[in-house]
């Protein structure tokens, strides 16, 4: 073959190079994020800790100088670490995954690149570090405090899996109501400002008069808590937590927020 003579041909991409795409472009958003949130700041990965860290220090130290004994056990920082951090999973994984193409809205220029691997790109990196950050501070007040809890791993992994799913949904559906009213991010986070106070974070469930219980049941958070502290207090077991309520909320908000990115994706990317 002569070099004048047009180069053969070249095959189609194959089914297995295009399912490649998907993990290599969630992979390489999850590189970029975290080279950007954790590479650019003193200390990187260690703020992501302190910060509930500080929190359930504060909380424990503050209101044991109001209260005598807290509504269960007697351990003050197990108590409002069992409510801050499956709260703090919530609220992380919602955030970030609700700017997710905002965050990446120059890469969603090239066609490899999808808003699908944008969020789950946000929600596994930012999933995977709640999860780890809740460990390590579970793990170091059970050995640092005298709590003698006795743990009871289903409860505990129901909940941090209901409060995963639960900012999954929330997040993809502010993500697609964000990009389509640059508004709603304030007034979403104005609205939700009560949230920590309204989720069990700082009281129990049955500690409320009727009336509030009535109220608060209709939040999600409050059935997450409520199986987190199940599997850490074996004589604790409340009676108003529903699984199937609280998966239907995440399941309808994630319906939701799917329908409208595959419906006005390229007016919000436009946007």
């Amino acid at each position: 073959m002569s070099l004048a003579d047009p180069l053969p041909p070249q095959p189609p991409a194959t089914g297995v190079n295009r399912s490649w795409a998907t993990p290599r472009a969630i992979m390489a958003l999850m590189l970029r994020e975290m080279s950007t949130r954790y590479g650019r700041s003193p200390g990187g990965f260690l703020w992501a800790l302190l910060e509930p860290l500080g929190a359930v220090l504060i909380l424990g130290v503050g209101l044991s100088l109001l209260v005598r004994t807290p509504s269960l056990g007697s351990n003050f920082f197990l108590f409002y670490a069992t409510g801050f951090l499956p709260f703090t999973v919530y609220q992380n994984v919602s955030l970030f995954v609700s700017r997710a193409i905002s965050f990446s809205k120059p890469l969603l220029k090239y066609p490899a690149v999808t808003w699908m691997d944008a969020i789950l790109a946000r929600f596994i990196l930012n999933g995977l570090t709640v999860i780890l950050v809740t460990y390590i501070l579970l793990a170091g007040i059970l050995a640092v405090t005298d709590t003698r809890t006795v743990l009871d791993l289903p409860p505990i992994l129901l909940a941090i899996s209901l409060a995963l799913i639960v900012g999954l949904g929330v997040g993809v559906l502010n993500c697609a109501l964000i990009g389509l009213f640059t508004s709603w991010g304030l007034i979403w986070s104005i609205v939700t400002r009560p949230l920590f106070l309204a989720s069990g974070v700082i009281f129990i469930y049955e500690d409320l008069p009727p009336t509030i219980q009535n109220i608060l049941w209709y939040n999600p958070l409050m059935h997450v808590v409520g199986y987190m502290r199940m599997g850490f207090y074996p004589m604790y077991n409340p009676q108003y937590l529903s699984l199937s309520y609280t998966m239907g909320i995440a399941l309808v908000c994630l319906a939701m927020g799917l329908l409208l990115l595959g419906r006005y994706y390229n007016d919000i990317l436009n946007n």
